[in-house]
């Protein structure tokens, strides 16, 4: 215990000590996060309907085809019925029609902002999510909050992207009305945008993923993957509902920052090659967890990038008794495909309009290879593709 308490202090005291901090000097040390994992509100009574004279499908255990199919077996009047009675359930259920979910979360966050043990600040939050023309994809209202969101028309789109963001992310970080592009919801717009205006023939959507249990400031949650890995079912169900809702000529690609990285960098062995190779992509990440690229398995085609000023270089990637992310993804050996970075400053700057990396992360996710720019050490990063 003395060497984890040591560890951390270091990781700490290092990201302090650098420049922006991400906030970590007001926030070095928190308190452990419990995830939020288990059944959702409502699930005992949706268990216990026979309503439709059959059983409903397990929102824990059923797999997210076999609930699209079960959701195809009903009217569009049983639909609304199901959306209506149990919101919640129907709202995050992977393998639910896309369109029946947004109207499900609709009803849950009405129903959250009129709860009387909502927050003040978490309910300003929900009816932001209630604007018009926002997707939201998930919902969760228990703890801090957890929401999934998508841009453009999923149910159509040719490429899809997943963000999936880091550390001090939930329904009341979810967004920065002052600069977007440093928020979870912003990223995903701002890369939306970004591949709209490049390919504006091109169906894209872009899913924010903010829906698993992040750490708060730079302490033992951070420093371990405890929360990554109670993050990484949720983050398989996804991937297999969107499969089993969705048509995209390959398969989704994944955009991972920060801690999100180590949440990929887990779930990256259980993307199978058979669905058709991910393209993820790291960026200012601590470390995935793993030695290098090949441990992620053949499903994943890696890309990464960090920019100078991001204060996370100056966290020592390494992993002793289970403290730290492992080897540096942008290091020579790891096996990514480096990407340029300039024009992006700081931690969070990564997906600012202007920047190399917002441009190649559009590339990526349009499968336009040749036009990435790659970083100066390594000039080939396209090579093969």
């Amino acid at each position: 215990m003395r060497l984890k308490r040591t560890l951390i202090a270091a990781v700490v005291s290092l990201a302090v000590l650098c420049g922006s901090g991400a906030a970590a000097a007001g926030a070095a040390v928190s308190d452990e996060q419990v995830a939020i994992t288990g059944p959702l509100p409502g699930t005992t009574a949706w268990h216990r309907d026979h309503a439709l004279d059959r059983s409903l499908p397990d929102p824990q255990s059923a797999e997210p085809a076999d609930t699209a199919a079960f959701f195809a077996s009903l009217s569009d009047a049983q639909q609304e019925q199901l959306a209506q009675r149990y919101p919640l359930v129907v709202g995050n259920l992977d393998g639910a029609p896309v369109q029946l979910r947004y109207r499900a979360n609709r009803i849950a966050l009405q129903q959250a902002v009129a709860d009387p043990r909502t927050s003040a600040a978490l309910a300003g939050e929900y009816r932001a999510l209630l604007r018009p023309g926002r997707q939201i994809l998930a919902f969760d209202p228990r703890s801090r909050g957890q929401v999934a969101e998508v841009f453009g028309d999923l149910t159509a789109a040719q490429r899809i992207s997943v963000l999936v963001p880091g550390s001090d992310v939930d329904a009341t970080h979810y967004e920065d009305t002052q600069q977007p592009p440093r928020a979870a919801a912003g990223m995903a717009q701002s890369l939306y945008a970004q591949e709209q205006a490049d390919s504006p023939g091109t169906r894209t959507a872009v899913i924010a993923w903010a829906d698993y249990t992040t750490p708060v400031g730079l302490g033992a949650d951070a420093a371990t993957s405890r929360l990554a890995e109670a993050a990484v079912p949720r983050l398989d169900h996804l991937l297999a509902g969107l499969r089993a809702t969705t048509h995209p000529l390959t398969a989704p690609s994944l955009f991972c920052h920060s801690y999100g990285s180590v949440v990929c960098g887990l779930a990256a062995p259980g993307i199978r090659r058979s669905h058709g190779v991910t393209d993820m992509v790291v960026f200012g990440s601590p470390g995935m967890g793993v030695p290098d690229a090949a441990k992620l398995g053949d499903g994943v085609r890696l890309w990464a990038t960090r920019n100078g000023s991001d204060w996370i270089s100056n966290v020592p990637y390494l992993e002793v008794e289970g403290l730290g992310h492992g080897a540096d993804p942008t290091s020579a050996g790891f096996g990514s495909r480096v990407v340029s970075a300039a024009g992006a400053h700081g931690h969070t700057g990564y997906l600012y309009p202007g920047t190399d990396s917002l441009r190649s992360f559009a590339d990526i996710a349009l499968g336009r290879y040749s036009d990435v720019v790659c970083a100066t050490g390594d000039p080939s990063c396209d090579r093969g593709l």
